[in-house]
């Protein structure tokens, strides 16, 4: 089995905290741009939904078939998702855009349609959500980098990660 591409990961990111404690404690999080990562924790056990309880953004919904989400599951790492906040010039934070996400995914019709695929899992609040503080100009740069090191690694994107 490759190593867990969480392991690669140098020991920048803080955090770590369940989607149900965000969700009462985003606070938290920082209001600063950087880049965060949906992990699962060691015990979580992959169960998808038949419908996803995500928000529709724009009239979409943003269920996928069973057989998509198997399709897309990457075997051997902890990293299901990895997202940015900030860009120069941007007003986004890691803290607006984290709870942007976790509002998504309890339903709200908010835009955050990338990482969706997170919310078609049961007992998503389970799920860990790790960031680091990156300069404004960088943040991108560094999603990117962290996605192309994740392609390396094991031939395709993030599970909840639908382009490069």
């Amino acid at each position: 089995m490759p190593p867990n591409f969480a392991s690669l990961l140098d020991r920048a990111y803080t955090g770590f905290r369940s989607v149900l404690d965000l969700r009462t404690g985003i606070s938290a999080v920082p209001e600063r741009s950087g880049v965060y990562l949906v992990v699962q924790p060691t015990a979580f056990r992959k169960q998808f939904l038949q419908t996803s309880p995500a928000g529709w953004f724009k009239a979409k919904d943003p269920t996928v078939t069973l057989d998509r989400l198997q399709k897309k599951w990457v075997d051997g790492t902890d990293v299901l998702y990895i997202g940015k906040a900030g860009r120069a010039g941007g007003r986004a934070t890691l803290r607006s855009r984290i709870q942007c996400y976790l509002e998504h995914g309890a339903g709200r019709p908010v835009a955050h349609w990338g990482g969706r695929y997170v919310w078609q899992l049961a007992k998503s609040d389970e799920l860990l959500v790790a960031w680091r503080e990156e300069p404004d100009d960088s943040a991108a740069a560094v999603e990117s980098a962290l996605i192309d090191q994740f392609y390396e690694e094991y031939g395709r994107l993030p599970f909840a990660n639908l382009r490069k």
